[in-house]
């Protein structure tokens, strides 16, 4: 994409995206907190990831953030969304990936959260959230990316684990939650990077769902999640790192989607909403911040498609560097 093109859109406000991420953090009491009081491990991840693609993170106390996630882990090795709170399988990655945007993996007991995590995979191949059993393809991508990041996918069934993605696969060359569940553009993505994960994606019909995900752009350059819904910046990552992953990005109108992002900020304020002129809040902040990082857009890290996390993060985790 042309960087000049770019430039002559109205920017990103990154001094003002950073603000409003670290002052998000320091509110305790207002309503947006309480609301997030459950989930917020992975409030953590999304703030912190959007402050290292604006190479920003060097702003934050390590060692306040370090001691806070590890106060949020079980005995059983999983971690939940805050002190106090029962663990699940999705605040598990979003610790470890906490830990790794630090390098700071090494304050883990990695056989401990292996041992959750695996535990979590049923016979058919599928993974279960938590103990009360709900299971979805999300759970999926979450347990295949969690034991990767920690140097443990031999401890699952991959085999089974690909199979039983494999059997959520729709006609239109898409993924459900589980077999027979609806095309879904979060669903595809988790199934997609999983796949990609475990050197499995010759499953996918590049062609078909590559149609499918860059006819979820609509006239604004936007991108929906599902046919006939609104778009939502959150999809500029759910589609895009999907595209990125089945080589079929130049689908789309990458233009477009740019201005549509950056039309969605708070240019007085900071944060990202889902649509122009609503609500900002930290999850579309990191979204649309990690869907320009997918774009090339200037001044920003790269981050990795499959793993949500900035590529040099990925290649120190890999290759120690």
């Amino acid at each position: 994409m042309e960087k000049s093109n770019i430039q002559k859109m109205g920017g990103l406000a990154a001094e003002k995206h950073i603000q409003y991420i670290l002052t998000v953090e320091k509110r305790k009491d207002d309503f947006v907190s309480v609301v997030m009081e459950h989930l917020r491990m992975s409030g953590a991840y999304w703030g912190l990831t959007t402050l290292d693609l604006l190479e920003k993170l060097d702003t934050v106390d390590v060692d306040e953030v370090v001691s806070w996630v590890m106060k949020c882990q079980h005995e059983s090795g999983g971690f939940g969304g805050n002190i106090g709170h029962d663990p699940h399988i999705l605040y598990t990655l979003s610790a470890v990936q906490v830990l790794a945007l630090f390098d700071k993996l090494n304050v883990l007991d990695i056989d401990k959260v292996t041992n959750y995590v695996a535990g979590l995979q049923n016979e058919d191949g599928s993974f279960s959230g938590d103990i009360w059993g709900e299971v979805d393809t999300r759970f999926s991508y979450i347990a295949i990316c969690c034991l990767s990041i920690l140097h443990r996918l031999n401890k699952i069934n991959v085999e089974k684990a690909v199979s039983y993605i494999v059997s959520c696969k729709n006609l239109d060359g898409g993924f459900g939650c589980t077999p027979g569940g609806e095309s879904h553009a979060g669903q595809i993505f988790c199934c997609v990077a999983a796949l990609s994960l475990t050197g499995s994606l010759h499953h996918i019909d590049k062609d078909l769902l590559g149609w499918w995900l860059c006819e979820r752009q609509v006239k604004s350059g936007g991108l929906n999640g599902r046919p006939e819904k609104l778009p939502d910046v959150c999809y500029s990552w759910w589609v895009l790192s999907s595209l990125i992953m089945i080589d079929r990005v130049h689908w789309i109108n990458k233009e477009k989607l740019v201005k549509y992002i950056l039309d969605c900020q708070d240019m007085e304020n900071g944060g990202i909403s889902d649509r122009p002129d609503d609500a900002v809040d930290v999850y579309h902040t990191y979204f649309g911040v990690a869907g320009l990082s997918l774009l090339e857009y200037p001044g920003l890290k790269a981050i990795d498609p499959a793993y949500a996390l900035p590529v040099d993060v990925v290649n120190r985790i890999f290759f120690g560097r």
